[in-house]
């Protein structure tokens, strides 16, 4: 294999090069890379370490030696290596030495040239395995397919980050203890895991939508690899109505990229922006996944939200925003997931329909909710609804609230021009 390595190497114009070359490989293949180390030790954590020790070397060889014709052969090549050193040290039974045999059997087998396998899914079904605890499967998900550290994790799940570090540890060793295999489950067992899976998916797809212009490396690409994602769940399950749902959502949120942000690069609210900036390839993709979703006689909660977001994109057509529709589907959604979240749009969409005072009773509803205390849509929806029914006073220190917590600069500027329209 040290020949294969040599010959696969071609020498980079700068220094430079060879570490860009190394951060794009961990941005773009942390989670099938580790997919593909874990699925093969059954060690989710082992895999991260050898993965982690694999980028570190690449940092130090590449710019040096040159990047490798197949940047992820040589990691996993790396990383397997580091993995069977580690077995070593651990193992000196029989059990240990037979682990050891079989991974390096799997090195020797493996090719420098040949496309890795993109285990991602099998990964995700594990970490939904019924073994592990419910509420932490889709975070898992997040943190051995993305790499999201767990302070972005825990605050995407509204948790302290102690806890969320704490509770993915021992998920991770519930893994390797319980043997759970990587592998995507027979139908009558997908079924229990689906909603992790998905979840985890609208995470990842989420975070990406949260930068727009694809300006943080951390987030950039992620919302693709969302829709890559949901498009795969559907291939698997193209009969599971949610999976339509989570694919169409994307869908339409996607399609409005462009016009979130103008000539200038400042933020555009949804009901402002230019309709005919919205792709409506995809918008017509995300309608007749919908469709094709609402005959199958199961309503779930990513139907209902595609459903808004179906609502808010029929203005391209009727120039105006059915918020008594959207309204609707967000009690629905409401009843169905008891989501705080969920219940902020509610109320947003309430007052929009006319009824300002029932969106801030229902914002009311909320106010003990110390989760919501450092929860930035939060304060911006009842700033809004503040300035609907004509409070300016409070208007102005829950506009204030919302600045203090948004830390995307255009979205601070526009609630900035939001608050200071309240002194005329």
């Amino acid at each position: 294999m040290g020949s294969d390595i040599g010959r696969a190497v071609k020498q980079p114009a700068t220094e430079s090069d060879g570490r860009a070359a190394a951060e794009a490989a961990a941005r773009r293949s942390y989670g099938k890379l580790v997919a593909i180390l874990a699925s093969r030790s059954g060690d989710v954590a082992a895999a991260e370490d050898a993965l982690a020790d694999a980028f570190a070397a690449a940092l130090e060889q590449w710019p040096v030696s040159g990047v490798p014709a197949n940047p992820e052969g040589w990691l996993v090549a790396v990383a397997q290596r580091r993995t069977v050193d580690a077995i070593r040290r651990r193992r000196t039974s029989a059990e240990g030495a037979a682990h050891l045999q079989l991974i390096a059997a799997e090195i020797e087998a493996s090719s420098m040239e040949d496309d890795l396998p993109d285990e991602r899914l099998r990964l995700m079904f594990a970490c939904a395995h019924p073994a592990i605890e419910p509420s932490i499967r889709a975070p898992l998900i997040l943190q051995t397919i993305l790499g999201f550290d767990a302070a972005v994790i825990a605050s995407a799940f509204l948790v302290s980050p102690a806890t969320m570090g704490q509770r993915l540890v021992r998920a991770k060793n519930r893994i390797r203890e319980a043997g759970i295999p990587f592998r995507i489950p027979e139908r009558d067992a997908l079924d229990e895991r689906l909603d992790a899976v998905l979840e985890a998916i609208y995470a990842a797809f989420a975070e990406g939508w949260a930068d727009p212009t694809g300006a943080e490396s951390r987030r950039r690409n992620l919302a693709t690899e969302g829709i890559w994602l949901g498009r795969l769940t559907a291939s698997l399950m193209p009969d599971e109505p949610e999976t339509l749902g989570l694919l169409a959502l994307m869908l339409f949120a996607e399609a409005r990229r462009a016009a979130r942000r103008d000539s200038n690069g400042d933020y555009v609210p949804l009901a402002e922006q230019d309709t005919k900036v919205w792709d409506s390839g995809l918008i017509d993709e995300a309608e007749g996944l919908l469709r094709r979703a609402g005959v199958m006689g199961k309503i779930g909660r990513y139907q209902l939200e595609a459903a808004v977001q179906s609502a808010h994109v029929a203005r391209r057509l009727t120039g105006e925003t059915d918020w008594q529709a959207i309204a609707r589907f967000y009690e629905a959604l409401s009843r169905m997931t008891q989501s705080p979240v969920v219940a902020i749009n509610h109320a947003v969409a309430l007052a929009h329909a006319g009824d300002t005072g029932a969106g801030l009773a229902l914002l009311g509803t909320l106010a003990d909710d110390k989760r919501l205390l450092t929860y930035q849509p939060y304060w911006a929806a009842r700033a809004e609804l503040l300035t609907l029914a004509q409070k300016p006073l409070e208007a102005h220190e829950a506009y204030g609230m919302a600045i203090g917590l948004e830390t995307d600069p255009a979205i601070r500027k526009f609630l900035q021009s939001r608050r200071a329209r309240l002194r005329n």
